[in-house]
């Protein structure tokens, strides 16, 4: 069975390979037919090839160990790499869109659109496979470098799809206005898709909060709540490229031994290292609780509770970040 980084390494070593082939194809659909549409397609694969050759470098560098330098591992790379991605095809956008405009006003003719269709259809499909396949594997392997590549692929299949369309209504109706008309939408969408990878790429770097994964985490904290876990606070997750670090504040009984933590915390730790299949780290720092803790506290043999349960307080990822210990708001019915 291939390890996560042996499968990285096969699609995007596919990817590429797929890019150079589909490369030529795509210039060769655009030389038999001078189809503006065709060009427009076969730019963005140029930076298919670029963008997929620094995926590949940066899951090379991302899988290396962490060292003195990088103790938090290589992973950002991906971020980068993405980002990286993200500027090329905007810039094929723009390019497209200027290259359009001019084609609008100086029509070329067209020749050969069978060809043209029949290749471009041919890309579309390899595309639309590989790119599938890329995101299917950046999920199961949290690799925003292949999900990234995959996303690109995807669109550029579309692209490829509408192109191939459009070029067979030229060749039924004769219209060629429809060439750069095609061209002009297409960039829209690949400008647009460009600004999304730049604009996750720049969020990840930032140490943005990953909501979905902050919600997993909380989740697995409430499945496996232990009454010993008076409370959390402080809770951080963050994402390295595939490798995922969460930090925070655990409440335990102040009068217990240093063994009695260290066990309690472990027990912590390997709930969610369970829950995300050992791809975490963890940094736990345990807090003694204080006399106010006793009114959500379920210890229940507890020797030295100074106030009778009254209520749990919900973890939630929206009050587990906070860098304050939860209390429980008290009536003048629970004083009594």
């Amino acid at each position: 069975m291939l390890t996560s980084q042996q499968l990285k390494y096969r699609w995007m070593g596919i990817s590429l390979g797929m890019s150079l082939v589909l490369l030529v194809i795509k210039f060769t659909a655009y030389f038999l037919t001078f189809s503006t549409a065709i060009l427009t397609d076969a730019v963005e694969s140029i930076v298919n090839v670029i963008a997929s050759g620094f995926a590949f470098y940066s899951i090379y560098l991302a899988g290396q160990p962490r060292d003195q330098n990088h103790p938090y591992g290589h992973g950002k790379i991906e971020f980068l790499s993405s980002g990286f991605e993200g500027a090329m095809i905007l810039s094929a956008g723009i390019v497209i869109f200027w290259q359009a405009i001019l084609t609008y006003f100086e029509p070329k003719t067209l020749s050969h659109l069978d060809w043209g269709i029949a290749l471009v259809g041919v890309t579309a499909v390899a595309n639309g496979f590989v790119g599938w396949s890329l995101i299917r594997s950046g999920a199961k392997t949290n690799s925003l470098a292949l999900d990234a590549d995959g996303r690109h692929l995807m669109t550029d299949a579309l692209s490829s799809v509408v192109v191939m369309v459009g070029v067979a209504l030229i060749k039924l109706t004769g219209q060629f206005w429809i060439d750069s008309t095609l061209s002009l939408l297409i960039s829209f969408v690949i400008v647009y898709n460009g600004f999304q990878l730049i604009r996750q790429s720049v969020a990840r770097l930032m140490d943005a909060t990953d909501v979905p994964t902050l919600e997993r985490v909380v989740t697995l904290l409430n499945v496996h709540r232990d009454e010993n876990w008076i409370d959390v606070h402080n809770l951080r997750v963050q994402r390295y490229g595939a490798d995922l670090h969460v930090d925070c504040h655990l409440t335990l009984p102040y009068y217990w031994q240093l063994e009695q933590v260290h066990n309690q915390v472990h027990l912590f730790e390997d709930t969610l290292k369970d829950g995300f299949n050992n791809e975490v780290e963890i940094f736990v720092h345990s807090d003694p609780c204080e006399q106010a803790c006793c009114h959500y506290c379920r210890v229940a043999d507890c020797p030295v509770r100074a106030f009778a349960f009254v209520r749990d307080v919900d973890w939630t990822p929206a009050n587990l970040p906070l860098n304050q210990k939860h209390f429980v708001p008290l009536s003048p019915q629970d004083i009594r």
